[in-house]
């Protein structure tokens, strides 16, 4: 059996003393002031990192402390910073995450012997478009934040080739609102995608698509370029019946499955109801409910549902979605270690480990 890729999907709860305000203006201001900012906003990076490697996953996502819409929506609408409306220029399409990151992999390197293989996410075209424009479609306009999303893709993958100590194994597009905004229509979807994931694709880097919904998977399948769907299926494993994967053999595509909840609000209510708790007031109950609804039993549960359905067109496995609104990154920790426990049960229960 080929073992999935554990990887996470990016957002991070902030250590303690730090806000999203904080951040925000940090970014902002790194160039003008970089003492003020730049030592401490990239160990706050770096931190995270550690311990998501720590944690076990193979593949970790660029902590993404920065708003996802905020991030890429406001470079590409400077117009000091693109070459046509919406069409950000190449050099300016760089994630300050990865400058952040090359120290620690360096450090990684030099430990393990071996390169640090990263996870990057880019918002997508559909949700940039949608978020700032009112439909109907307008495929030029949705076709340059495209082609700009795309540009954020090379800059970090062409970086990661200059700097030598990383590689980016894996890119998503993250797409949460098509299927459960009903705006969204099908037109310009592939044109857009296609657009987005063409470097990634030409370079033969594994691309994912993060979907809160499968309404469009159809859809995605004829996108050539994106090789990996998304499926948020440890909090609705049911989920997992509306895949056809006949479609996905004839499509040549692959999946990544979620097998840990990450929606705690819903966790800990469901919790408390049932124990007569406070899981935000009394303390040690956030972790009970971790490891109630993400035990490692649980995790192998849910591997082995999925597997039943797709077998090895499952390529990627992890948390169904960020980790950022937990409250502290001691619970989001624990979610990823969990995780990586019950994945390897699940493997060690079908073959011998070597």
């Amino acid at each position: 059996m080929i073992r999935a890729i554990f990887d996470d999907i990016g957002s991070y709860p902030l250590p303690e003393g730090i806000t999203k305000e904080w951040i925000k203006e940090a970014v902002a201001k790194i160039e003008i002031e970089p003492t003020s900012y730049k030592t401490k906003l990239y160990e706050t990076i770096k931190d995270a990192m550690r311990q998501k490697i720590n944690a076990g996953v193979d593949v970790p996502n660029y902590p993404q402390f920065q708003n996802m819409i905020s991030q890429f929506i406001e470079p590409i609408m400077d117009n000091e910073r693109t070459e046509a409306p919406l069409l950000i220029r190449e050099e300016e399409a760089e994630m300050i995450e990865m400058d952040a990151l090359e120290e620690m992999a360096k450090e990684y390197k030099e430990t393990k012997g071996e390169k640090l293989k990263l996870r990057i996410c880019v918002t997508g075209p559909i949700e940039l478009y949608y978020n700032q424009f009112p439909p109907p479609v307008y495929i030029d306009v949705l076709s340059n934040l495209a082609k700009s999303v795309g540009r954020f893709i090379k800059h970090a993958v062409e970086e990661a080739k200059w700097n030598r100590n990383y590689d980016v194994k894996c890119v998503s597009i993250d797409e949460p609102s098509m299927g459960l905004d009903p705006r969204i229509e099908e037109e310009g979807i592939i044109t857009a995608l296609e657009l987005a994931s063409e470097y990634a694709f030409r370079k033969g880097i594994d691309t994912q698509i993060h979907l809160h919904s499968p309404i469009f998977y159809e859809t995605v399948c004829q996108v050539e370029g994106i090789s990996v769907i998304g499926l948020e299926s440890a909090a609705n494993p049911s989920l997992l019946t509306l895949i056809d994967k006949t479609q996905l053999d004839k499509y040549d595509k692959f999946l990544r499955i979620g097998v840990s909840r990450t929606d705690i609000l819903s966790m800990a209510a469901e919790y408390d109801e049932i124990h007569h708790t406070n899981a935000f007031k009394d303390k040690g109950v956030l972790d009970a409910v971790v490891n109630e609804y993400n035990n490692p039993d649980k995790i192998k549960a849910r591997m082995e549902k999925a597997y039943s359905f797709f077998g090895e067109r499952i390529k990627y496995v992890g948390p169904d979605c960020g980790l950022g609104p937990f409250p502290n990154q001691e619970l989001a920790y624990l979610v990823l270690k969990n995780t990586s426990v019950g994945i390897k049960a699940f493997y060690k229960s079908r073959v011998s480990e070597p």
